[in-house]
């Protein structure tokens, strides 16, 4: 339990089969509290409502009050968000959800608590509901076709903000997927967007990037810095230099590898996330007042998929500018995945100490199968062997229905109730895709195909935060870029190919049945001749742009 929590007079449980079971002894419904270490508004919540004795008394007489870490539940977290964290849920002893809310001050919790009760007296269980995303819903099927990319171009130009940079006119999240898509197709958005996010959420003084801004001109950031946002952002700058060449991008990369190399480095791996500090002041201070003041604290644990976010953006940036810090510090988390948190080809959310996370979650498989892949593609690191092993287990266990699960049909509440999410299921088609273009093994990109075509009924509802999608089908019906080289990684040849002006592309240094001394670009069945200079290779793989 955190420090904050502690400190509230609630007598929290943690989430387990006990709550569940004193709740149904006792007649009494759950009040659940979804926070997290980094969230200013959850410790807020925790003195303001939680920490008045009142409240507190009334939620230990009236309910069975558990606290989940929404970082190490995810899946918890994404059957009862109520939209934003904290989030305060009341379910039934069997886990079905009664009503829920965001941020409740002390007049507001009083009003809900009173609420609850009512229903809870009037009604018992039966007023417990299933939410629709959970309720076992296939999502609508359909072929994929060339309107999905461009449908989603589309979605960026009716979304995109003119003014500001970025897509939407209220709260602005990086959105560092849609900057990739944006890159290659409406780069001018891309570019202006990322201009935009380094004005006003990167933290000149550490470095690093704030979570998002409350304001629709980039105004009013929320200051936690989350291991899985830099991450990201590192590869969406890494990518937007690959393209432009501008330092203009390379510098906010760089200087946030120097803030994962250093406040969120645990000494193997790095931290999930850095709050923002009581009541946010640290972040507002002048250089030389943040200098002498405390920081804000750090969760040390180290999870799988933000980790193998940060492998995947730093092997990026490396492949780009030869940095070798970045790659010493990637070679290093990579290794403690390998070691502490992949095992016969599960992985482990996180390990803490004696604490376990869970074991096959999708979010964990599909990041990790592209950091394996990806230094494969950069290193030449032996780790295809690896990446198979978990993509099988992710098939084997999650696949179902023609697409991915969030994790096991297994768990307490609504932990065994199907969650299929978009975002997930696109991350583990892209990795697979990336995985059949390297082994050649088919069921890699049939399952890919299949996973998409699960959601291509739908993808008129799509809006740009998940241009992922249109990107992957993209992919399944042009085919990947390949690059396939006969010379160790690290060659010029193969640094030459991983400069190549298309991010989606897939590299194989040691290619079998390629010279050495020579590059062979492939898209489908169709290949150029062996290329042996840098120049040579330019231009061969414009012979194979999609029309």
């Amino acid at each position: 339990m955190d420090e904050h929590a502690a400190r509230t007079g609630v007598e929290w449980y943690e989430w387990g089969p006990e709550p569940f079971k004193i709740a149904d002894r006792a007649g009494k419904p759950i009040l659940l509290s979804l926070s997290a270490t980094w969230c200013s508004w959850c410790h807020e919540m925790d003195e303001e409502t939680y920490g008045d004795p009142r409240i507190a008394a009334n939620i230990n007489d009236g309910f069975v009050p558990v606290r989940v870490d929404v970082d190490r539940h995810p899946r918890v977290r994404e059957r009862y968000n109520m939209g934003g964290f904290p989030s305060t849920v009341f379910l039934t002893p069997e886990g079905e959800l009664l009503t829920g809310s965001g941020y409740l001050g002390p007049e507001g919790m009083r009003q809900v608590i009173t609420s609850v009760r009512k229903m809870w007296d009037g009604k018992g269980s039966s007023a417990g509901r299933v939410p629709r995303a959970v309720s076992g819903d296939s999502p609508p099927a359909g072929q994929i076709r060339e309107e999905i990319e461009r449908h989603f171009l589309g979605a960026l130009h009716e979304t995109y903000d003119e003014r500001a940079g970025g897509w939407g006119t209220n709260a602005k999240f990086p959105m560092p997927r849609t900057i990739e898509f944006a890159l290659k197709r409406e780069r001018e958005q891309a570019e202006r967007t990322l201009s935009a996010i380094s004005a006003n959420l990167f933290d000149e003084y550490a470095g690093g990037f704030f979570r998002y801004a409350a304001e629709g001109n980039w105004a009013d950031p929320h200051y936690e810095k989350l291991l899985d946002t830099n991450a990201a952002l590192v590869r969406a700058f890494a990518n937007a230099y690959l393209y432009t060449g501008t330092e203009e991008y390379r510098e906010p990369a760089e200087r946030t590898i120097d803030y994962l190399t250093t406040t969120l480095w645990t000494g193997s791996a790095f931290a999930g996330s850095q709050s923002a500090g009581e009541g946010a002041g640290y972040y507002t201070l002048e250089p030389t007042e943040r200098e002498q003041a405390e920081a804000p604290p750090v969760d040390t644990t180290v999870f799988a998929d933000r980790n193998a976010l940060a492998v995947d953006a730093l092997l990026t940036y490396y492949a780009y500018t030869d940095e070798n810090r970045a790659r010493r510090y990637a070679e290093r988390a990579l290794d403690h995945l390998q070691r502490e948190l992949i095992d016969d080809g599960t992985v482990l959310h996180y390990l803490e100490g004696d604490e376990r996370g869970e074991r096959l979650l999708l979010a964990d498989h599909a990041h990790t199968l592209a950091a394996l892949i990806t230094a494969r593609e950069v290193l030449g690191a032996d780790t295809i062997e690896t990446a198979r092993t978990v993509a099988d287990a992710a098939i084997e266990e999650l696949f179902d229905e023609s697409s991915f699960r969030d994790g096991p049909a297994t768990g307490l509440g609504l932990l065994d109730k199907p969650l299929r999410p978009l975002d997930g299921n696109v991350e583990m088609a892209d990795a697979l895709l990336d995985l059949y273009a390297i082994t050649g093994t088919e069921r890699y990109r049939d399952v890919a195909r299949e996973t998409v075509e699960t959601f291509a009924g739908a993808y008129d509802r799509f809006g740009p935060q998940v241009t992922g999608f249109g990107a992957v089908t993209t992919r399944l019906l042009n085919e990947t870029l390949t690059i396939h080289v006969g010379d160790a990684a690290g060659s010029d040849l193969h640094r030459a190919a991983l400069r190549v002006g298309d991010h989606e592309k897939v590299v194989v240094p040691d290619a079998t049945g390629v010279e050495d001394g020579t590059a062979v670009a492939r898209r489908g069945d169709r290949s150029t001749d062996p290329a042996a200079t840098p120049d040579e290779l330019e231009r061969s793989v414009r012979t194979l742009s999609i029309a």
